[in-house]
Parts: structure tokens; sequence; C-alpha cells
């Protein structure tokens, strides 16, 4: 594989697990005042010193002092990824959670909300100053979808964003990311596309305003092998990373626009109004970083704002990442990605140049 310094382009999407913000809060226990003059009652004589009040302050700031119970992370049980022998139900599994590829494909509302009925019938916008990219309908249906492509012309497009007509697509997938899917999964995705209802919905063509690559990556020709999820460390990479493309967002580009993996999970990715909201999201720092990272939380804490997009301090995140498809991934496939997002090392970015945007 090799990169290009069209990568940036490649980061607008997530998947991944984009909006995970913290915001440090602090409280100071207020202790009374004891260096200056006593407060006099109404005869003029200094009050006595109450001890029952005393204690009583003490108490109160001991109770201010006192940690929080710890979020404990408890949902109905989700249970494990179907076999792989079962191509539909690895599929379903994998498109419905952690891939998430309805959270840009599928239709949306003027408020971003997902629309029922237009599962994966496309039009989700992304406007940037050198294109306006719609996510195509990739339903079954034959005038508007993808109905009358085979299983490689699928492939083709997912792994290396080749159209079945041999032209090449415009950013932002995340393909050279979907390079690394496994031959076995990527069956499995192309066989639950094939399933879903086909919607006729037309979708505009993207209008790119760059000159694009003779290819973004190079093709794959060989079969890519399944990861036993018995490796934790390498399956948790291939479900965030690969699959999920987590690090897609959550990691700060180097120059010429190539991501800087030296950094990875240190955020600062700007994304000016994703599904056409009224804000801009800024891709978190998900390192070990004590303060600026998730270094401090907890593996329930991470869990829940994942799953429910709740950050640790009980805030509520950005509705931009996936977290409806990742609600459906499996307790021990959670647990797996939790594992993976902690090996990363404390590390900062810088925060983006607005005016660029």
């Amino acid at each position: 594989m090799f990169t290009t310094r069209f990568d940036r382009l490649f980061r607008l999407l997530a998947g991944c697990l984009l909006a995970l913000l913290l915001a440090a809060c602090s409280q100071d226990a207020g202790m009374p005042d004891s260096s200056g003059d006593a407060e006099t009652e109404a005869g003029g004589e200094a009050a006595a010193p109450d001890d029952g009040a005393a204690a009583g302050d003490e108490a109160i700031a001991d109770e201010a002092e006192a940690e929080p119970e710890p979020y404990v992370f408890d949902r109905p049980f989700v249970p494990p990824s179907p076999p792989l022998t079962d191509l539909l139900g690895r599929g379903e599994y994998l498109v419905e959670g952690i891939a998430g590829c309805g959270n840009c494909h599928s239709g949306r509302d003027e408020n971003g909300n997902l629309v029922e009925g237009l599962e994966y019938a496309g039009n989700f916008v992304i406007e940037e100053p050198i294109f306006t990219a719609y996510a195509p309908n990739i339903t079954p249906d034959p005038e508007t979808g993808i109905g009358n492509w085979t299983d490689e012309q699928i492939e083709r497009a997912i792994r290396e964003g080749i159209r079945e007509d041999g032209t090449l697509m415009g950013p932002p997938m995340a393909f050279m990311y979907y390079q690394d899917i496994s031959s076995t999964d990527m069956a499995a995705i192309i066989a639950y596309l094939r399933s879903v209802p086909a919607v006729n919905r037309e979708v505009p063509e993207s209008i790119v305003n760059m000159e694009l690559p003779p290819a973004w990556v190079e093709p794959v020709t060989e079969p890519v092998p399944d990861i036993p999820p018995s490796d934790r460390l390498a399956y948790g990479r291939y479900l965030a990373h690969t699959i999920g493309h987590c690090t897609q967002c959550h990691t700060p580009l180097a120059e010429e626009s190539i991501g800087d993996f030296s950094r990875i999970g240190s955020g600062m990715n700007l994304y000016p109004r994703p599904f056409g909201a009224d804000y801009s999201a800024l891709a978190a720092n998900i390192t070990q970083h004590e303060t600026l990272g998730i270094g401090a939380w907890t593996d329930d804490e991470i869990k829940r704002a994942i799953v429910y997009g709740i950050s640790r301090d009980g805030r509520e995140l950005l509705p931009f990442m996936g977290y409806s498809y990742y609600e459906k991934v499996s307790d021990e496939d959670l647990d797996l990605i939790v594992e993976y997002i902690k090996t990363f090392p404390p590390s900062v970015a810088e925060a983006p140049n607005v005016e660029e945007h």
C-alpha cells in the first residue's frame, strides 16, 4: 500500500469514535477563615465557637471532596458475532455495527436524523472547498444503486475507490483502511448489502474541484487472511482501525496531509457542519494522556462514550459518531476495542486553523 498527499481527505467520516471530547471539572471545598476577628453578637462580646457547627462544616467539606461513585457500564447483553461461515449474519453484524456504513450511506432529514425507509439509499453530503461529496446509493436497486454490479466490482469500489465503469471515486471514503478487511469479511459485507431492500433513489454525482491521483491505493491481488479473535490486540485493532477506521478521524495530520501515526489518537481534526448541522466537530484526543486524553477514564466510561455518546462528566457528545451502530457491537468485541484504544501512548496535537475551513 502507498500513501498520498490526499490522505487528509479520507479523514472526514466516522464509523469511528469522533466526538469523545473531554471536560475537566473541579470542586474546591471551602474552609472557614480563622485569620480574621471573630464576629460579635449584639451584646458586643465575641461569640463562642459552635463546636457542632464546626463539625458540620467539616462533614460538608469532606463530602464535597469525596470521589463520585464510579460509573458502571450496564446494558442488555449483546451476543458475539455470528461465525465466519454465516456470511449473511456476519455481514449484518459488521455493516450494522462497527463498520457503520449507514452512518453516511443512509438518507437523513434536514435535522440530520436518519430517515426510515432510506437505509443505504445515499445522499449524505460532505462539503469542502475542493469537493462536494454525495454518499451513493448502495442498495441493490439496479437503476440507482449497485444491483447490476458484480461482487468483484463492489469489492474493488470498497478497497480501491474504483467504480464499476473503471473511473476513480473522489474522497472521502477510507479506502486505505478497507484494504486490510479480510476476504471472508469482505464477502460477508457484500452478501449483506445485496440483502437490504432496494431503494430507487437518484443521488447527485459528487463534484471534485481537484486533480485526482492515478489511484488512491495499490490493488489487492491476494486473499486477505482472517485475524483470530484469540489474538486480542490484533483483533481489537482490526475492529477499531481497519473496519471502524476510528483512527482516520482521531489521528492528526503531518506534512503533505499524511496521517501522523506517531501521534495516533491525538485528534484535533476539524469537521465543519457534519450532516449539514449548525456545529463543527473536533476529533477528540483518545490517547492515554491523563488530562487531554482518556488516560484517566475507566473502561466503562470509554464504553459509554462509544456506545451512548456520553462523556466522562455526563455530557452528551455531538451526534457525529455512529453511536446507534456501535451500540450493536458485541460485549466481547467492545472489550477488545477498548483494549486496543488504551494502547495509544500519551500525545497531543495542535489545534486546527479554523480559517482554513
